[in-house]
């Protein structure tokens, strides 16, 4: 299935650069694999590399920064599976993270470590998604 018709909500609401990076990696990545969730991840990778997850929507890395978000996206293929950190880039500064946490509004951010920091922006981030789907 065209990338076009399972583009997920959060992306929806990106812009159009972040839609066509996915659509593009998803489409090559159903060819290889076939439609589903390997096609999916594929995409997604290839979308972190450039987008992170701010709140219901992907926006452009700080400073157009590019390279892998967390330290799954560094492995490469043919790896283990371990867990992302959901869109959020993982690998910015303390400094940027915790200016996210001020737009998402997160409470406790200034003691936060960054460990702390990509844990609660991956929850805000997951609440705001909910939120913007009506659930």
């Amino acid at each position: 299935m065209p990338g076009r018709e399972v583009l997920p909500s959060t992306l929806k609401r990106s812009p159009k650069k972040a839609q066509d990076t996915w659509v593009k990696a998803h489409d090559s990545a159903a060819k290889t694999y076939g439609d589903g969730r390997r096609a999916h991840q594929t995409a997604y990778s290839a979308l972190k590399h450039s987008y992170e997850k701010v709140g219901d929507h992907w926006e452009e890395k700080e400073g157009g920064k590019k390279g892998p978000s967390d330290s799954q996206a560094k492995r490469g293929a043919n790896r283990k599976p371990t867990k992302t950190a959901g869109g959020v880039d993982a690998s910015a500064s303390k400094n940027h993270l915790y200016e996210l946490a001020q737009k998402l509004d997160i409470k406790g951010r200034s003691s936060m470590s960054k460990p702390e920091l990509v844990k609660a922006l991956q929850k805000a981030n997951t609440r705001q998604t909910a939120k913007s789907r009506g659930k």
